[in-house]
């Protein structure tokens, strides 16, 4: 078994002989902790850690600390489908996400699988050993590795027969800032939500929100119920839905039925209004606009002008849905505590903003809930029999690997709806690869293009997401082609026929071992 940080020898190098396990996870977040619950029980054999750069699990949930933070859809399907969420709010709060994880991790015994303080910065495969060795920045337990001190840290080198990223889509070491002109002149705090800061009071204060994504509409309510005022500023609408923070279906069930029965049926109903909300908003666009847009009038008033402020010039899902628990970013405009403007920002001045109108709003706090730097595969270097590894000249495999890439999956999960619906199918596929391996005898798993793959079209990773944060890094993701299984089709539906009930040896991925021929299926 893997040790814990705290009981892992520190040396001033590497060490002379590499520890070694079977599998090596790369995150402690939802994705890895979920990623090793399967492993552990559906491959018992295998030996794993979870490296996990910061000194606390759960990812983005131990991250984000602002006001209100909580999931954006809800926990039937973004919790695990082998753990049910048992709380009467189906839309959750960030700390009782994090209960949730920490309960997952206790109950299933991971806590001495998990390296906090470990740093992943390199990984290369070698065909000749079918091992990825990794290197990795430790730091003394308590200090988190990202940022990282050099003066708290040593570098030593891992390996491991399998790679299982799942160290999630965006930098944990700062946030999109774009640049405001005059951002240096204003006398108060800027904050970036992902940067919050424990220490700040906004209660009686003059709060602007520049976003109007899902922080920003977190952000306003929560903050508006202590604060003097709060102002989103936003350059364009986006699509909103108000639902109840509870499942009322959810909570009858579950005082008549075991935990486990009622959140199967709830799960199913959900992904199964998940897919046709967004399938309808693919083949009838208008008519769900429509339905969105009357579900905004009516909590906001007729009186509100929701052409400027609520009306996208896009199509629904063409950007992702803010979801509005309890219609609560309605209440706090409707009880004036919160307003939303819709403008462009010329500068930021002393006293707060001047919008290009030439309106001034003045400000004590300004927050930038401007969006996320996308990553690839945790900000490493990947190489390949010493070749650099450039991700976006593979083609996507399944939506989780990559073209001639050997012995590594990653978990991306859904823009369009519950992420962890697909990191369950990825830690399900990582399973039954792992399990085809030792079967057959084969340490090496690579995905290659067959001959009649050569004139695939090279499409977009993710196709008609337009979403800023996305278009960003689209140039740094593999292609998706026209055919499986070189499909990412972001559609749990025709995920779970590909991932989970598609076959392991399909004639893409290629099975052998070092100084072997091919290895048979038995």
């Amino acid at each position: 078994m893997a040790a814990s940080s705290d009981d892992t020898p520190r040396d001033p190098g590497h060490l002379a002989t590499p520890e070694h396990l079977d599998v090596l996870i790369v995150g402690a977040g939802i994705s890895g902790i979920g990623g090793a619950v399967h492993l552990q029980e559906r491959c018992p054999d295998r030996s794993f850690a979870i490296l996990e750069g910061r000194t606390e699990i759960g990812g983005t949930w131990d991250l984000f600390r602002y006001p209100g933070v909580r999931s954006d859809s809800d926990m039937h399907t973004l919790g695990y489908r082998f753990k049910p969420w048992r709380h009467e709010k189906s839309i959750a709060g960030g700390p009782v996400i994090m209960d949730y994880l920490r309960e997952t991790v206790a109950e299933h015994d991971l806590s001495h699988h998990i390296r906090f303080g470990h740093r992943v910065s390199q990984a290369e495969w070698s065909s000749t050993d079918a091992r990825w060795t990794l290197t990795v920045t430790r730091t003394a337990p308590g200090v988190d590795a990202t940022p990282l001190d050099p003066a708290e840290s040593d570098e030593v080198t891992m390996t491991c027969g399998f790679l299982f990223m799942c160290s999630g889509y965006y930098s944990y070491r700062e946030g999109y800032a774009p640049v405001f002109e005059g951002r240096d002149r204003f006398r108060g705090p800027i904050i970036h939500p992902q940067e919050w800061p424990e220490d700040l009071d906004h209660a009686g204060k003059r709060i602007l929100v520049v976003g109007s994504g899902a922080t920003a509409m977190t952000l306003v309510p929560a903050m508006a119920e202590t604060a003097a005022h709060v102002t989103m500023i936003q350059r364009s609408p986006t699509y909103v839905v108000a639902r109840p923070a509870e499942d009322a279906i959810a909570n009858r069930l579950r005082r008549v039925l075991p935990d486990k029965w009622a959140y199967a049926i709830v799960r199913r109903k959900n992904v199964f209004r998940q897919g046709l909300v967004y399938r309808k908003t693919r083949t009838e666009p208008e008519k769900l606009k429509k339905l969105l847009l009357a579900g905004v009038r009516a909590g906001l008033g007729p009186d509100y002008d929701v052409d400027t402020h609520f009306t996208p010039s896009y199509n629904p899902w063409d950007q992702r849905l803010c979801l509005i628990p309890d219609a609560d970013l309605f209440k706090a405009i409707r009880s004036g505590k919160a307003a939303v403007v819709t403008a462009h920002i010329d500068t930021f001045t002393e006293e707060g903003i001047r919008l290009e109108d030439g309106t001034e709003l003045a400000a004590d706090v300004i927050v930038t809930a401007t969006g996320l730097n996308l990553v690839t595969l945790g900000e490493m270097d990947f190489s390949v029999d010493g070749v650099p590894v450039d991700f976006a000249r593979t083609w996507t495999y399944r939506g989780l690997g990559y073209s001639d890439i050997p012995n590594l999956v990653s978990t991306f999960g859904y823009v369009n709806a519950s992420w962890t619906l697909k990191a369950d199918l990825t830690s399900e596929y990582v399973c039954r690869l792992l399990n085809h391996m030792a079967k057959t005898g084969a340490t090496r798993c690579t995905p290659r293009l067959r001959p009649e793959d050569a004139d695939m079209p090279q499409r977009k990773w993710i196709e008609d997401f337009p979403a800023g944060y996305m278009e960003r890094t689209m140039h740094l993701l593999p292609r998706q082609g026209d055919r499986a299984p070189w499909l990412n089709p972001q559609d749990y539906r025709r995920d779970v026929k590909m991932i989970r009930r598609g076959a392991i040896d399909d004639g893409v991925m290629t099975f052998d071992a070092p100084d072997r021929a091919a290895v048979p299926v038995g």
